[in-house]
This record gives C-alpha cells, structure tokens and sequence, in this order.
C-alpha cells in the first residue's frame, strides 16, 4: 500500500499525495464539490458547461490554444468531467514536466475567465455533445433510466441540461455558480505517481493558500418513492433495443455495497456471468449485458443493460428476472462465489496501475467524504462477502414494486409491466 500523506490546509482544501517511487508518471487532479446534483432545474447543466468554460481561457492563457499547446508539449494526457456529484480537472504527464502540468491545472480552477464570446462558441460545442448523446441509444438508456428512477430533480436530470438552458445561461450565472461551489473547502487535490509529498504539498500551499472559505451551496436530499414497478419506454426505429433493468439500492456509504458488488458480478460482471452465459451464449439475445451498482452520497441502484434483438426483448427481460429473483431463493455456490470474487479484485488491481488511475481511486474518495481505503483492504472486505451476505441484499432490494425498467426501441403503444415480476 502506498503511504498517503493527507493536509488539511487552514482554508479548508485538502491534499493528497499519492506517491509511487517506480512510477513514470504524475497525475494532478482536482475535484471540486459542483456536479449536477447542485444545480437547480433552470440552470440545470451548467456545472458541466462552466467545466467546458474553464478550458477556454484563464488570466495567464487567454485562449484555448494556449492551455492546449502548453500541455500538449509536455505530452500531458489532460481532460475534465462533470459528474453528478462533482467536477474534476487534471493532466497526466511524466514526472520531469509535473510543475508545468500542476500550474495549467491549477489555473483552470483558479483562473478562468469566462468570456462572453468564449460562452457563445461553447453553447453550439455542448448542444452538439447533448446531440452525440441523443443520437447514440447505449449512451441515452442510462439517462432514461436515471430520470425514470427520480424524476423531476437533481439526480433524475441529465448532467449536461437541456439544450434551452444551454442557450440562455450568461457569464452572470458562471460567477454566482462558481463563487458558491469553487470554495476551498469543497475542494480536493490528488498528486499520484514520482512525486515527493514535500514537493506538492509547496506546490499546492502557493497556488491554492490564497483561497477564501466561502458560503458553500447544498444539495436538495434525494427524494426517493416506488410503490409500483415503473417503465419508461422511449419510441425509435433502431436495428436492436437498448434497455436497463434494474432496482433501487443503497448509498455509497452502506456496508452492504460489497456483497452488492458481488451480486452484480454473478449476475451480469464477466463472460462467465450468469447473465452473459444465459443471454449472450444460449439466446444469442445480444453482443453487450451486464449488471453493476451505481451509488451515490444519498441514494443507489442496481443496473442490468442490454442491447438486444428487438424480437428477444421480451424473453431477455424474463431471463433478467427470473436471475435477481434466484439470488432470493437460493445461495451462490461456493465455486461461482470466489470467482466473482477474484474477477472483481483482479479488476480492482489492474485499474489502479497508472498515476491518474490511482489518484481517482482515492481523490474519489476523498471527495464523497469517504473513509480512504486502499485496494487492497477494499479487496479483502470483498473476500470476506460470504453466500449469505449476497443472498440478504438480495432480498433487501430485490421486489416487484421496486423494479424499473428503461428502454430505447421501436415499441409502440407496447408495455412491458405486466412481465416485471419477480
């Protein structure tokens, strides 16, 4: 386990160094409490838009070839995300050009300028990516799925808004948005790879001391209510269906989220799931299935996603099922148990190779307010799961009244709920 050096900085951000001596790499991240989550319906995307604005110029690189060219001559890999939850910035570079990336990166955070003609150019660039997403079914399913499940609030919206929204936000919107989420204590920064922690922590200490603690914008809790199953079907001519079958879970921050893992990785996580065997190797139902939580800082899911032939539809959705029904009735045998189980901690292993990999692992964390755990405690809390544990989460979310079920296909006036039963 690498030793994690953690600071809490008088104005509130927090650090951490990640370092690894054989590493080849740096990566520089920051992850700022602002993801979608904290908007509200009439700036619905803009924490997503104003990730785009920082990108196109700041005080010290005025245009967006100068922040380009700049990391893109240290033969930085570089990008940015909104998620629900948060926003992240970082660049990944070897470690002789890590003072380099650490200044862009820090000034895309600190220093953005949010010009009015910048804002004009990036609303055609966003309503194209908001197009890209609506043209693409396996992308959008995932988006009806979350809107089925919460509807009209934060969680159920789509992260990057909609395109009315986009069209009218100002650079007004921008500098209220950004002077109530970019506070320091809403603020983590991740250096991971060869780099020594006294280095970045003088680093950090001189580009990000001088930041003020402000009044920081919350979130609305998640309202969550089923009483019955629930579907959503969105009508389009397509060559397969794209559909996600799942159940309402638990946070991020509940014990249970390891046998939960699990579970999903019986169900849908491998080639040799039951799900991929069932469906993929005895139907011939689909090329893409699988199963895997999704949880969040106050509410979760289980997801089951297919594309599938449009004459299969329903028997796939039986075949779902009739699987999340079996893990109620009966334990996973002991063999089909330890391998999910080495599936998921060599998955784990392997995703935490490079610097950026490794940084994410624990600047997630850090961020959510999660209780920092290494790979390989995560991996041993996930060999401890016993047959019975995966059977009780089972049964804890497993219900009829509780299934959703989301999808994209050439349906008309067809309805699938008298078949979700399990």
């Amino acid at each position: 386990m690498a030793k994690i050096t953690r600071v809490r900085f008088k104005n509130g951000l927090r650090l951490l160094v990640v370092p690894r001596e054989d590493s080849l790499t740096t990566t520089v991240a920051v992850l700022v409490a602002a993801g979608s989550k904290y908007e509200t319906k009439e700036i619905n995307g803009l924490s997503h838009f104003l990730e785009h604005m920082c990108f196109k110029g700041t005080e010290k690189r005025p245009r967006p070839i100068d922040i380009a060219s700049e990391l893109d001559g240290m033969g930085a890999h570089y990008n940015a995300f909104t998620s629900h939850e948060y926003t992240s910035y970082y660049a990944k570079v070897k470690n002789s050009a890590f003072k380099g990336a650490f200044d862009v990166v820090s000034d895309l955070y600190l220093h953005p300028t949010f010009r009015r003609e910048d804002i004009e150019v990036e609303r055609g660039v966003i309503t194209e990516e908001i197009n890209m997403y609506e043209d693409t079914p396996r992308n959008k399913i995932g988006d009806v799925f979350m809107e089925l499940l919460y509807g009209d609030q934060p969680a159920g919206w789509n992260i990057a808004g909609p395109k009315e929204n986009i069209l009218k936000l100002t650079k007004e919107d921008f500098i209220s948005y950004r002077a109530k989420n970019y506070l320091p204590e809403a603020t983590v920064v991740v250096v991971a790879g060869g780099i020594t922690p006294a280095r970045a922590i003088a680093a950090v200490r001189e580009e990000f001391g001088i930041l003020k603690r402000g009044k920081k914008m919350q979130k609305l809790k998640v309202i969550e209510a089923q009483k019955k199953p629930r579907e959503k079907i969105i009508t389009k001519k397509l060559e397969q269906t794209h559909l996600v079958l799942g159940v309402r879970a638990f946070d991020m921050y509940d014990k249970r989220r390891y046998a939960l893992s699990v579970l999903a990785e019986v169900l849908g996580g491998g080639m040799s799931s039951r799900l991929f065997k069932r469906v993929r190797d005895e139907l011939g139902a689909a090329y893409y299935v699988g199963a895997s939580p999704d949880l969040f800082s106050d509410h979760g899911f289980l997801g089951v996603s297919a594309g599938v032939d449009n004459k299969k539809v329903e028997t796939v959705i039986g075949v779902v099922l009739e699987e999340l029904a079996r893990f109620k009735k009966e334990k996973v045998g002991e063999k089909e148990l330890e391998k999910a189980k080495e599936h998921i901690v060599g998955d784990l292993f392997l995703s935490v190779e490079t610097s950026d990999a490794i940084s994410y692992f624990y600047g997630g964390q850090e961020i959510m307010d999660v209780k920092l755990t290494s790979p390989q405690e995560a991996a041993r809390r996930i060999k401890k799961v016993t047959a019975g544990e995966v059977q009780k989460v089972a049964e804890d979310i497993v219900t009829r009244e509780g299934l959703n079920l989301a999808l994209i296909g050439p349906f008309k006036e067809r309805s699938f709920l008298d078949i979700l039963k399990v």
